[in-house]
């Protein structure tokens, strides 16, 4: 008998939800977004339910800063600074891994590898990187640049980063420290190794001033779907969020990805590709889909077109019949990925603009999913069957409720199955994910 995979389940932590109508919940906090004490809550419900981690995406700039009248009827989605704030939440937990966001296009490959090797001692090993690019172009404006960086210029500079980090990780060998007090030796000097690195855009000489971390390399995520994005994550990505749709796209993205592993000597099974999934769980269909309608009802019109122009890579919509179709856009200098799957999906279930943007402002152009704890667990199954993941990123659409439900009702349901953990059985995130330490 075949051996069943283990689903491995990451939680996009936010303090109200996901949803663009999220903070008006009639159970929502939104004077807690900035409390540390939400996003402890919320993560301890995490570690009750076995996840493998909580990712903190971030941004370096407010959203739809091209319209304050509409930025000021929405909840700003990116709160606190990912590290300083996964630091915080490392000595509340005990076991989930702590992933962040950090960007390469507006940070040096210097911060990155010591803030995130940092994390990776204060948490015992359980830090991740999320290494984005930056498709929030109002970013630009907050580091002296008139416009954001050309789509290919950011993933080539992203490479050289992810190259630099690497090898400032790797400045220590892991028994580089002697600690001799009777002959005054505190490191052996032949296991330090200076980067020495003369690129393209960075000259990075090292070694990094933090000794060599619990996992050898904190966990790196990455999320592109684009062509440069994918090479990038292929050689680079031990996890990989991504936005798919349908069971098809799901199979053909994890195909395409894993196959390309072996020309940077990876094994497949070295990567996990996660496809975040917007869950709305009822004791009955109907109650699921009510919940559905619910939130979808408290979005705004101007917010709604707001999101769309965001996630589209500031193409502006407001010219055209809300009730029409989608025109045809090809091309964004933001996600491109993100673009496609949004013009893909209007064109596959003839989508008008306003039925589109509501769309996107329940999900951000993730897959929401909708039903009793077996419907989903009986979908969430099926994919990983299908090599189409090998796990997910729930996304909870309002908080705390839909993480609550998620962990007391889905995950015994899969656990029942046989599919995900019981408990956890190491320590590190790397021994989580099953990757191993380099």
């Amino acid at each position: 008998m075949t051996r069943k995979k283990d689903m491995k389940l990451g939680l996009l932590l936010n303090a109200v939800g996901f949803h663009i109508g999220a903070w008006r919940h009639p159970d929502a906090r939104p004077d807690l977004a900035s409390k540390l004490s939400r996003y402890i809550e919320i993560t301890r419900t995490a570690e009750r339910g076995k996840f493998d981690l909580v990712f903190l995406a971030d941004s370096a700039a407010m959203h739809h800063s091209h319209n304050y009248e509409v930025m000021a009827k929405m909840s700003p989605f990116y709160q606190m600074e990912p590290v300083s704030l996964l630091s915080a939440l490392a000595p509340v937990t005990q076991h989930i891994g702590l992933v962040g966001s950090i960007t390469t296009t507006y940070n040096e490959p210097f911060h990155i590898a010591r803030k995130m090797a940092t994390l990776d001692h204060v948490s015992d090993g359980r830090a991740g990187w999320n290494l984005v690019t930056s498709a929030n172009q109002a970013e630009a404006h907050n580091f002296s640049r008139d416009a954001h960086m050309d789509h290919a210029d950011r993933y080539g500079r992203a490479v050289e980063v992810a190259h630099i980090v690497r090898g400032l990780w790797d400045s220590w060998e892991d028994d580089a420290l002697v600690l001799n007090k009777q002959t005054g030796q505190y490191f052996d000097l032949a296991k330090m190794h200076p980067l020495n690195h003369k690129g393209e855009r960075f000259s990075v000489r090292g070694p990094l001033n933090v000794f060599r971390s619990p996992q050898g390399h904190p966990v790196v995520a990455q999320a592109g779907s684009s062509e440069p994005g994918k090479e990038l994550a292929a050689e680079t990505a031990d996890i990989v969020f991504t936005q798919q749709l349908t069971l098809s796209d799901g199979k053909a993205f994890y195909a395409d990805l894993k196959g390309r592993m072996a020309k940077f000597g990876r094994e497949t099974d070295q990567m996990k590709i996660l496809p975040g999934v917007v869950p709305f769980v009822g004791d009955s269909a109907e109650e699921a889909q009510a919940d559905f309608l619910m939130m979808q009802d408290l979005i705004l019109p101007e917010v709604g077109l707001a999101l769309l122009r965001e996630l589209l890579g500031g193409v502006d919509l407001s010219g055209y019949d809300l009730d029409g179709p989608m025109p045809e856009l090809t091309d964004s200098n933001a996600g491109k990925g993100r673009l496609k799957n949004m013009t893909e999906l209007a064109k596959r279930e003839n989508l008008t603009i306003r039925q589109l943007y509501q769309h996107a402002a329940g999900s951000r152009g993730h897959w929401t999913l909708k039903g009793t704890p077996k419907m989903i667990a009986d979908t969430l199954e099926e994919w990983i069957e299908q090599e189409a993941a090998d796990g997910f990123v729930i996304i909870p659409p309002y908080l705390p409720g839909t993480i609550d439900r998620f962990v007391d009702k889905v995950v015994p349901e899969l656990q029942r199955r046989g599919i995900f953990r019981q408990d956890y059985t190491g320590q590190t995130l790397r021994e989580h994910l099953g990757l191993k330490r380099p």
